[in-house]
């Protein structure tokens, strides 16, 4: 699989693999979305098709099998095609671990991210059953919400991977990388409020409560409306029967929609603070992600006031995931920055 220099060649392997985990978070963002969850009552095939059935015989031997799930065909093929992207990039993922590990017995003087990879392969099977088990357990939310955490996860830890596979690091003067050290720990808030919010997103998204309040700033006119919150974060809620719509009553809607809002509010000034501070650092290696981190999350900000204003168009509810994972990626790619740095 690789030639040449191997970790030059792992450097563009996980920029491959990364590329086609941005398309998967993509469908699997549109899947949810377009409530093509279940567009496949069946895994890992549809109504015991490769693909999905296609001609009006196979559809009414799909339809007379499962009889609670009529054929759409808008919702059998994102479904489908999210799976097989899926499954490609986890073979690209178990080529990239064997490849890891045969060029570390080859040449133990190198280093090589080789339990990294070990872990991507480990997490895409873990990703695999979660996927089963959203249907399966027919879109139960905390399913549904950890189905999507991995994906990001997936995403994240490629990103990094490639990031340890090319080997650049940021080389500043001493007194500035003295300074820049002092933004650790701010940075690690950060990103895990960052990834907070994200999985936020995702509650709201796997119980129905984007549109639970459709005016801003206020929702349903008021400040702090009425909120049901024991009920909208119980995780410990039965399984079943089938959460495709959702469950939840308004009020515990609301209360997950308004967490949500708050939640973007502590990321816009955590990420605002920190983007100040790198551009107050006056070094030209951290003005530019500075500022591509400003740039990321008024986009996002944009795109969600866009959902709630414009009732959760599909292409703007599929970009605010996009520009989600983005964020995430700008920073890991902050994180690793910092803590590989040296003093010149």
């Amino acid at each position: 699989m690789w030639h040449n220099n191997p970790l030059s060649s792992a450097y563009r392997w996980g920029l491959i693999a990364t590329a086609i985990a941005c398309v998967v978070v993509v469908l699997g963002a549109f899947t949810r979305l377009s409530d093509a969850g279940l567009g496949c009552p069946d895994w890992p095939g549809c109504y015991g098709h490769l693909t999905w059935p296609k001609s009006d015989a196979a559809v009414a031997r799909a339809e007379a099998r499962f009889p609670e799930f009529p054929v759409e065909h808008d919702k059998t093929w994102p479904e489908m095609v999210h799976r097989y992207f899926a499954g490609f990039l986890g073979l690209i993922i178990l080529g990239i671990t064997i490849s890891t590990w045969r060029w570390s017995v080859k040449t133990p003087h190198q280093s090589y991210p080789r339990k990294h990879a070990l872990g991507l392969l480990f997490l895409v099977i873990i990703q695999g059953l979660f996927g089963m088990w959203t249907v399966t357990l027919k879109l139960w939310p905390q399913v549904v919400t950890a189905h999507l955490l991995g994906g990001f996860a997936t995403l994240s830890l490629l990103w990094l991977f490639t990031l340890r596979c090319a080997g650049t690091q940021w080389q500043l003067p001493g007194d500035k990388h003295r300074q820049l050290s002092g933004l650790k720990w701010l940075a690690l808030v950060t990103l895990l409020v960052v990834i907070t919010q994200i999985a936020l997103g995702g509650w709201t998204s796997s119980n129905y409560a984007a549109l639970a309040c459709t005016d801003l700033p206020t929702c349903h006119g008021e400040w702090w409306p009425a909120m049901d919150f024991e009920h909208a974060f119980n995780f410990a809620q039965s399984i079943g029967p089938n959460y495709l719509g959702g469950l939840l009553e308004n009020e515990a809607r609301t209360a997950i929609h308004v967490t949500h809002r708050l939640g973007a509010i502590v990321v816009t000034v955590l990420v605002l603070l920190l983007s100040w501070k790198l551009v107050r650092l006056g070094s030209f290696v951290t003005r530019p992600i500075a500022w591509l981190l400003m740039l990321v999350l008024l986009i996002q900000i944009s795109l969600g006031v866009t959902n709630i204003l414009g009732s959760l168009p599909l292409a703007v509810a599929v970009a605010h995931n996009a520009v989600g994972a983005l964020l995430l990626l700008v920073m890991i790619t902050l994180m690793h920055r910092l803590f590989t740095a040296k003093s010149c």
